[in-house]
Formats: structure tokens, C-alpha cells, sequence
């Protein structure tokens, strides 16, 4: 099985697809990627049938998962709540499940009470066309973020051989005022079972997990990437100016946020 293979849920699995930073300038962001010796993608517009989606986006895709830099480029609404979320937080600003079938998510979702819709887009790539699924709630209704769910319809044009760093996306972090609360929205969300556990309340999926804590505001506040030598990672973004603690990165204003190695 290939590694774009490996990105498609079995039926009734979940993963960890991707997260967000929306960001002001995709190409300033992605030679932060770039100076830590990840590769990053070109850039790419997202289209529907109905025009422009509002974006274009640069990627750090991984082993599992994928990191995505996305900048608004048209006054499109969900160019209008991009910019909205960059306004109001830095770091990560979006979280997206993969999932084999996105009709029936819209469909659970919708049962349990979720504003949802289900769009399709695709963008351009070498050798033609990634397209996508996506299921999206109201703003209001995940107020952590931009919180969703893509089919990957064609992953062997999103994963390609010779642009996937060897990392694996593990972890997101999400914080809110009241955490069991906000874990039970995101549980009802997910369609998972919220364990308590030392550093939080966790929601387990096939590959990877959400972390629930407590903070003064609904945010993203951070996620995790594996790989072999993290502490060799750690020195690389050190050297590269970043700012390290631990195995802690706080990445700078271009990108925005915090990650975890290891």
C-alpha cells in the first residue's frame, strides 16, 4: 500500500487529516517550513463549480496527515470567515477529519443537531486535479475553529512521491473555558468517547487524537508531530531561530501557534 493509499479511512474509521493556519501570506509561511528542511508544495487555488472557494493554499504533507498554510484571496464568506479566525487567534485555525464516506457524516451530523453542509471542490496539482468533499458546520456551532470533515477523493494527487516529509500528524490540542463541556460538544461532533486523562480530556481516533483543556478562550492551541529523531528536530528549528522549549516550538507571526515534537 502506497502512503496516498494509507490516507483513506477503512469504513467506519476516522483519522486526523490535516490542520490549518490561515495565514496572510502563504509563501512567507511556508519558508518557515522551508528553513526547518521540510518540503512545502506549490501553491494551489481551491475552485467549486460555483467559482472560486477564496483560497490558496501551500502544504507540508507528511507521512500521515498534512500540515496545510491557507491564505484568503477573494471575498468569498469562507474567505470572510478566514479572515474573521485570523482576527481573533493565532496559530492553527482549522482541524479536518478524514472519513471514507462524507455524505453519511453530514447526515450523523445533521441528526445530532449540527447546521452542516456538504461541498465539493478540487484544486489544480501537477498531473491534474485533487478533489475533495467537505463537510462544514456553522461558525457558531465549533467556536474553536474552522472544524470539519474531507473525503479525500483523489490522494495520490495531494500525497505525491517526492514532496512527503517523514513526520506523522498525532495531536491536536483544543481549549475552551469549560473542558468537559467542550469535549462533550466535540464528542458529539466526532461521534467518539471522551477518557479522562492527566493532561486532559482525550478523543481517540483510528490515527490520532484531540486533547481537551482549559483555557479562557475556545481555541486551537497547538499540535503534535512524530518522527524518528525528534530531538534532532528540536535542534534544527532552534538553529533555524525559532523558539524552543523542550520539545515545545512556538512558531513565529507568519505561521503563528505552538508545536510538539515527539
Amino acid at each position: 500500500m502506497t502512503i496516498a493509499e494509507r490516507q483513506k479511512p477503512a469504513a467506519g474509521e476516522l483519522f486526523l487529516d490535516h490542520v490549518s493556519h490561515f495565514v496572510a501570506d502563504v509563501d512567507a509561511a511556508a519558508k518557515v517550513f522551508e528553513s526547518l528542511g521540510m518540503k512545502v508544495t506549490a501553491a494551489s487555488a481551491q475552485t467549486s463549480a460555483a467559482g472560486p472557494v477564496g483560497a490558496t493554499n501551500r502544504c507540508v504533507m507528511l507521512a500521515e496527515g498534512y500540515i496545510e498554510l491557507l491564505m484568503p484571496t477573494h471575498d468569498t464568506p469562507s474567505a470572510q470567515h478566514m479572515r474573521t479566525l485570523m482576527a481573533s487567534s493565532r496559530g492553527a485555525h482549522l482541524v479536518c477529519f478524514g472519513t471514507p464516506d462524507a455524505e453519511g457524516e453530514h447526515r450523523r451530523l445533521t441528526d445530532h443537531g449540527f447546521d452542516s453542509q456538504l461541498v465539493a471542490f478540487e484544486r489544480a496539482v501537477p498531473g491534474g486535479m485533487a478533489r475533495f468533499k467537505a463537510v462544514r458546520v456553522a461558525p457558531e456551532a465549533m467556536p474553536e475553529g474552522r472544524i470539519q470533515y474531507v473525503e479525500q477523493l483523489t490522494p495520490e494527487r495531494v500525497w505525491r512521491e517526492g514532496e512527503i516529509n517523514d513526520f506523522r500528524l498525532t495531536e491536536v490540542t483544543v481549549a475552551g473555558r469549560d473542558p468537559v463541556a467542550t469535549a462533550a460538544r466535540w464528542a458529539r461532533f466526532m461521534g467518539a468517547i471522551p477518557l479522562p486523562g492527566r493532561d486532559g480530556i482525550f478523543l481517540d481516533t483510528a490515527r490520532g487524537r484531540i486533547v481537551v483543556q482549559k483555557s479562557e478562550a475556545p481555541t486551537i492551541a497547538g499540535y503534535a508531530l512524530a518522527c524518528g529523531h525528534p530531538d534532532a528536530f528540536a535542534a534544527r528549528c532552534s538553529r533555524a531561530g525559532l523558539a524552543v522549549d523542550g520539545r515545545l516550538v512556538r512558531l513565529p507571526p507568519t505561521v503563528g501557534g505552538v508545536l510538539r515534537i515527539g
